[in-house]
């Protein structure tokens, strides 16, 4: 894909003022997620620093050849991230999310994989019409299910609802619309970065983590259920996506379908002055 050298300038400044790193730092390999407590035990396991700076948290593992960002939360956060890192020469790339589980058969811990999210976030509209789905990357999400099925994780597939709304679950005539559409999850990114990584052939899946079952009011995330749910899951979830990603690496240097091939050649950013 043809890029713009100015427009790829500026996402390298831009990356670069909100993740308080140079662009040279990221590695080949992304984990994109909205918790800092993620980067943080990123960052302790691996015996490397975290760097901040306006908006991101980031960690790099130059012997891993694995980045972790925390983008914060939302579609707008969301849609940024996909566009400055897709300047880089980045060739696989997971979302590590929490989503709440919209089945009674699901359990806090189980794991979601994404394969399509509904567009109800608006954001995703500035990329595509809205007839366009929004679907994760095949190659990435095969790779996240090679993993799971080898260590026997508990885990489904489905499709989300990407939402705006964040303090929805009180809201009557949205949990009906929200029923009727028979997603399987809702969170607040998925749809975006799934949209936004088509537009910019970038590389990226997505497995998250149930943390609550908003639709029974008993079981919607509270301060105490959220820091057991950190308590409890995040290594297990950081450690299984830099897994995924591996495997996704290994996929496509035998070249199995479904990587953009601008990712498998490796194209970075165009020089700069």
């Amino acid at each position: 894909m043809e890029r713009n050298p100015h427009e790829a300038e500026i996402a390298r400044q831009t990356l670069e003022r909100y993740s308080g790193c140079d662009v040279s730092e990221f590695r080949s390999n992304l984990i994109l997620t909205n918790f800092p407590r993620y980067v943080d035990y990123f960052a302790k396991s691996r015996n490397v620093k975290v760097q901040e700076g306006s908006m991101f948290k980031v960690a790099h593992c130059e012997e891993e050849d694995v980045s972790i960002l925390d983008f914060k939360i939302g579609s707008p956060a969301a849609a940024l991230v996909v566009d400055v890192c897709s300047f880089l020469p980045i060739r696989a790339s997971i979302l590590l999310g929490m989503c709440g589980g919209l089945r009674r058969r699901y359990k806090v811990g189980d794991y979601l994989v994404p394969v399509a999210s509904i567009r109800g976030e608006g954001t995703s509209d500035f990329y595509f019409p809205i007839e366009v789905p929004a679907l994760s990357n095949f190659l990435m999400q095969r790779a996240v299910t090679e993993v799971l099925d080898r260590e026997k994780s508990v885990y489904h597939i489905g499709i989300t609802y990407t939402t705006n709304m964040r303090f929805w679950e009180f809201n009557e005539e949205f949990k009906n619309r929200l029923k009727v559409t028979k997603a399987q999850g809702i969170e607040m990114e998925c749809a975006t970065l799934f949209v936004a990584s088509y537009k910019r052939k970038f590389t990226l899946g997505a497995l998250l983590l149930i943390s609550d079952l908003p639709l029974d009011q008993e079981g919607i995330k509270t301060k105490k259920s959220s820091q057991w749910v950190f308590d409890t899951y995040t290594e297990e979830h950081v450690e299984k996506g830099i897994r995924i990603l591996k495997e996704a690496r290994d996929m496509q240097s035998k070249k199995i379908k479904g990587a953009y091939h601008r990712n498998l050649n490796g194209e970075g950013l165009p020089p700069t002055s």
